[in-house]
């Protein structure tokens, strides 16, 4: 294939360059014709295909594809193999309907419940973002279809996304809002990324070279091209530059002229452009080599499928005096207009135009004595419908309320005012709630919602997410025990909005919005906190128990590159078979930077019958041990302790080990002239050469003289000036110069520690 791409590109005008470089259509690369070279076909995804029927245009009406679960929802599977295998049903629809590379999947970081295009995004944590986003990729790859990642990078929210500026420091941007693109890219090599609409630190994404190719290529070694968000670029010779091959969507002939114009002028060398060239023709080639088009997609297999799926992603958020699994002989009262029109996607570009559509009424009809009542077809409050589910509820066993935010609360290009339900829906809950004493509530929702106002009125609850077409399938199965609940949330459900980490800062003033959480986000930031949470991260129940026991690690004390294999058995303790979600959390016991308390840095799904025991293992590699450190640049583990955690969710930690690491990342000195008293004590080399001068100048008369600890009283002011607090003059240095002199033996002592 290079020779072939080395002949294309020689023998392609610079006009065919830059055009390539460009959309030909809204949906297609453009092609040369008299070179033989066709164009691509993208699609909308994440979670199924939005392939338009009229190539042209934008907004055509689709061609029908299977709706999955979105993201959201398959992230609380936390089953990879899962991700894997939809991933092969949606490239094989691709296969079968003409579609070369999948937009998806989107994997950005939850930062804020209120992001209204949370429902595309798997979580507020990077490794299970990462995670199911790689398995996702490979499962499409896996069949010549390409896929890709999106939006390159820190787009959390939808306010002013084209135009925002994403303030976001160091330790955050890598630790956060990188690392999850880190393993996708790293794990399952995507054919193409997809950058983001706002601005990283002053710069538009579209237009970023330190993450377009510092980040992406040259650390993470990349190879596929990197495209726009549609109408995403300001400069289309700068975004070149910095890494942006594929502008969408085409044609844009002033676009194209620019590349022209910039070559001419000498503005751009025809070496980036060719660059750029080869990295488009190699996907390009790369897609054709899988005959498209020309199928009819399995609606009935993949319907199942997405059943399946979906009733993996369900999670048992409540279940008092085990009200459910239901018997199937109670009378039911069925309320809520989703049980009859379901709601199993959100809004916007990855609307897709289902294959068919299950109804919950209709399955619930097949099971049980049902009466039902529309309850919340209102946003605003509707007393007669209220007082017709209660007349139902109150002749019922149990009362099962569908409640759905409205399918224009969630969507792409906007985000949510609240987390509240309509005031409807929270005033029907009440009313149910008094009339029966058997309440359960199944919500359809792309991210947090607040209960705190009912959620002790009921019995049991069911975060159903956006399940897809057949989520109404899954939600029964799981009422009625034919599948026992089995995920765990992505995200964590506070109290109320207020207690978000970011929620002084969420969505920004102006074009600017300030991370100014930092690193702590989600579970990371409410542990900080110690705040309370509705339900935390990683939570789940289950018609089961399981006991965890004999925890092990390969290595108590243990170096970087020595991988360590921690080893534990689950045992299923109830009656009847179930999954449960390990999840295993490292914590620093003392850093020199703040750290979260725990991170999640392994997990594993595991299915147990009754009364089994599986031994689980879960491997930690170096980056488990390590954070970003702004002022070498780079990933650093530090030598000593660090516990590990075991258990069900983030607050529910059933087995812990400490383990130490011997010596952590080498690393030369960072002292300089302006250093503080505190970083030259907290330097090894740097402390022992000061030593001398501190000793000299901090004696013990001196130290009491003020009544403070002199060392404490100067610790951040520069060496230099503290030199000059204590008015030394018997030497022929100033300050300035004796500093310099030990920052040189600081620096050679350091290198020659590391060499050695």
């Amino acid at each position: 294939m290079s020779l072939q791409i080395s002949d294309l590109i020689a023998q392609m005008t610079l006009e065919e360059k830059a055009a390539l470089c460009t959309g030909e259509t809204a949906w297609t690369t453009s092609g040369v014709e008299r070179l033989g070279l066709e164009s691509a076909f993208v699609s909308d995804g994440p979670h199924g295909l939005r392939r338009v029927a009229v190539v042209p245009s934008l907004m055509a009406e689709a061609i029908p594809a299977t709706c999955f679960p979105v993201a959201a929802a398959l992230s609380a599977s936390w089953n990879v193999d899962l991700a894997h295998e939809l991933g092969q049903a949606i490239a094989q629809e691709a296969i079968d309907i003409h579609v070369d590379i999948v937009l998806g999947p989107g994997m950005n970081i939850k930062r804020s419940p209120l992001c209204g295009r949370n429902f595309e995004y798997f979580s507020e944590d990077p490794l299970l973002a990462g995670k199911m986003a790689s398995a996702l990729v490979d499962g499409i790859q896996s069949k010549g279809v390409g896929a890709c990642v999106k939006h390159f990078a820190v787009n959390n929210q939808e306010t002013r996304r084209f135009t925002v500026d994403a303030i976001v420091d160091d330790r955050a941007l890598h630790e956060i809002y990188l690392a999850g693109f880190e393993i996708a890219i790293r794990e399952s090599n995507p054919w193409t990324v997809m950058c983001a609409y706002n601005s990283v630190n002053g710069t538009f994404a579209a237009e970023n070279h330190y993450l377009l190719t510092e980040v992406l290529r040259d650390q993470w070694g990349f190879e596929g091209f990197v495209m726009s968000d549609w109408g995403a670029v300001h400069d289309r010779v700068a975004g070149i530059k910095a890494g942006l091959e594929l502008e969408m969507p085409g044609p844009s002939p002033d676009r194209t002229q620019a590349v022209v114009d910039a070559v001419n002028a000498g503005e751009l060398d025809m070496a980036t452009l060719n660059q750029a060239v080869e990295r488009l023709l190699k996907v390009i080639l790369r897609a054709q080599e899988t005959p498209k088009g020309g199928g009819t997609i399995d609606v009935a297999g993949h319907h199942a499928l997405a059943q399946r799926i979906a009733s993996e992603c369900l999670v048992l958020l409540k279940n008092e005096d085990n009200v459910l699994p239901l018997d199937g002989n109670e009378r039911v009262a069925v309320i809520g207009k989703a049980a009859k029109n379901p709601v199993f996607q959100g809004g916007g570009s990855s609307h897709i135009n289902a294959t068919r559509t299950d109804s919950a009424l209709d399955f619930l009809r097949q099971r049980s004595e049902v009466q039902y009542a529309v309850g919340d077809a209102s946003v605003d409050l509707d007393q007669a419908a209220i007082d017709e589910a209660v007349t139902i509820a109150n002749g019922a066993d149990v009362a099962l309320l569908f409640i759905a935010l409205p399918e224009s609360v969630e969507s792409e290009g906007y985000d949510r005012d609240n987390l509240y339900l309509t005031p409807q829906q929270v005033a029907l809950i009440h009313a149910v709630a008094a009339a029966n004493p058997r309440v359960v509530v199944i919500l359809n929702n792309g991210s947090a919602i607040d209960m705190h106002s009912w959620i002790n009125d009921v019995d049991a609850i069911i975060e159903a997410w956006l399940p897809g077409q057949a989520g109404a399938g899954a939600i029964v199965d799981v009422l009625f025990g034919d599948v026992n609940p089995s995920g765990k949330l992505g995200e964590t459900f506070p109290i109320k909005l207020s207690d978000t980490p970011c929620h002084l800062s969420f969505p920004g003033e102006q074009d600017i919005v300030r991370y100014g959480e930092g690193i702590f986000v989600g579970y990371r930031g409410y542990d900080a906190l110690e705040r309370e949470v509705l339900f935390p991260f990683g939570y789940g129940l289950s018609y089961t128990q399981f006991e965890y026991s004999n925890l092990h690690v390969s290595a108590i004390d243990f170096d970087l590159g020595q991988a360590l294999q921690v080893t534990l058995d689950v045992t299923n303790v109830g009656e009847v078979a179930g999954k449960e979600v390990v999840q295993l959390y490292v914590a620093d016991v003392e850093s020199r930077l703040p750290r979260p308390v725990k991170e999640l840095k392994a997990f594993a799904k595991v299915a147990l019958e009754p009364g089994e025991t599986k031994q689980v293992t879960l491997t930690l590699d170096d980056r488990a041990f390590m954070y970003y450190d702004p002022n070498y640049s780079q990933w650093v583990a530090e030598a000593g302790e660090f516990d590990l955690l075991v258990g069900s969710s983030a607050a529910d930690t059933r087995l812990t080990t400490r383990v130490n690491l011997t010596e952590g990342t080498p690393l030369p000195s960072n002292i300089a002239l302006n250093s503080t008293l505190n970083e030259w004590l907290a330097d090894p080399e740097g402390a022992e050469l000061a030593k001398p001068l501190l000793d000299k100048f901090f004696g013990e008369e001196e130290s009491d003289s003020l009544g403070v600890d002199m060392l404490t009283f100067f610790q951040d002011l520069p060496l230099p000036q503290v030199l000059r607090f204590t008015g030394e003059d018997d030497s022929d240095k100033n300050p300035d110069e004796i500093v310099k002199d030990l920052v040189d033996k600081v620096h050679a002592r350091s290198m020659h520690k590391i060499q050695a």
